[in-house]
């Protein structure tokens, strides 16, 4: 018996770049069979961005292992027809076009429910399938920019500040797959095939429950100024002697209490949630602690001591430490996903898909001969 929860389901990927690919690579890690279908002598962009090694490019790599990939042309009557005839042995469809776009081709949900009633239909769109903006082109710093959560990233007295990862294009992804586990669920009991669809708009605004919250009793947050983003000497990022830096985030009062005896200040246990700003006498003088030791020693200071202050590491020192070694996750293939069970196994990581590589085994399984590919690849359909 395969040990892979979503082991034999077949996913149709129509996505590219990031958030699509990210949502459909999350499925083949945990058993799934992904098709990744792309348009023929191009492809996926991601193939072609640096850095590569032999020629392929590493971010593909990372978010491509697992699948198969499949040449196909969509606007081609033929293609579509193939296409069709492949929907029929699909259980998942995961598109990221522009709202529209695939109805304008006849290849919509309702049409494609009609071929396969079973099947999951996910749309993963930047703003939404309605509204003002649902047409619109976006990436990740406009939909974190429109949703406030930018507008809460960076100093009090500077302007707004890129985060250092996609959010919106991570979380929405993130909320693509855990809409397609709901529709399989769903049609466990229904016996039918739904559509389901995620915005990354709404995944960067569904990460601000704390800003929302704070919005709705009429205390807003505020870059820089509130108790998450940098307003309060406890929850704050210090500067060390070799210009290093760690993170202290005591929010609750026995951390607070374990880090001033620790440190052997004491007359601050009453300042926990003093005002972070240059001239506070509170903020100055952690300030100046920091400044007494480096990194490494303050990393080891605080190694038995139970509160909330670890250090800043760069992404080569992270994928190298100690805690995040015993996570599991660092492979040659990417990362690896943050979840272990009892019960399953994650797929061991495989190489990404060079572009068409299963085109003519997935044909033959429908039923095509060797020549009647031959003519289609003559003739531009796959």
């Amino acid at each position: 018996m395969d040990s892979h929860p979503l082991h034999p389901l077949r996913v149709l990927d129509l996505s590219r770049l990031l958030p699509g690919p990210y949502a459909s690579r999350v499925l083949a890690d945990f058993g799934a069979e992904v098709i990744k279908i792309e348009r023929p002598g191009e492809g996926d962009w991601l193939r072609y961005v640096p850095p590569l090694e032999d020629g392929e490019s590493l971010l593909f790599r990372a978010l491509n292992r697992g699948k198969k990939s499949l040449t196909l042309n969509l606007k081609a009557e033929e293609g579509r027809a193939l296409f069709l005839r492949l929907v029929e042995t699909a259980d998942v469809l995961l598109e990221g076009f522009r709202p529209g776009t695939m109805e304008r081709l006849g290849l919509g949900y309702e049409q494609l429910s009609q071929v396969n009633p079973r099947l999951i239909y996910c749309a993963l769109t930047g703003y939404g399938s309605e509204g003002p903006h649902r047409s619109r082109p976006g990436h990740d710093l406009n939909y974190i920019g429109l949703a406030g959560l930018l507008d809460l990233t960076g100093p009090r007295n500077g302007p707004p500040a890129i985060p250092g990862t996609p959010i919106a294009d991570i979380a929405g992804a993130l909320w693509a797959v855990i809409g397609i586990l709901l529709a399989l669920a769903a049609r466990e009991r229904t016996g039918r095939g739904q559509r389901i669809e995620s915005s990354l708009l709404g995944a960067a605004l569904a990460s601000l429950p704390f800003a929302v919250a704070r919005q709705a009793g009429g205390q807003p947050m505020v870059r820089g100024g509130s108790d998450l983003t940098g307003g309060v000497v406890c929850y704050n990022v210090y500067e060390t002697a070799d210009g290093g830096y760690v993170t202290l985030a005591a929010l609750e009062p026995e951390f607070w209490t374990g880090f001033c005896r620790a440190v052997g200040r004491e007359d601050l246990l009453g300042e926990q949630f003093a005002p972070a700003v240059p001239g506070n006498p509170v903020f100055e003088a952690l300030r100046d602690l920091f400044r007494t030791r480096t990194r490494e020693e303050w990393e080891e200071f605080f190694a038995e001591v139970d509160t909330c202050c670890e250090p800043v590491y760069t992404v080569a020192e992270a994928l190298e430490s100690a805690p995040v070694r015993a996570l599991g996750m660092v492979s040659q293939a990417g990362l690896l996903p943050p979840l272990r069970s009892s019960g399953w196994s994650i797929r061991p990581p495989a190489s990404a898909p060079a572009l068409g590589q299963h085109t003519d085994a997935i044909l033959a399984e429908l039923g095509y001969d060797e020549a009647t590919v031959a003519q289609l690849r003559d003739r531009g359909v796959v």
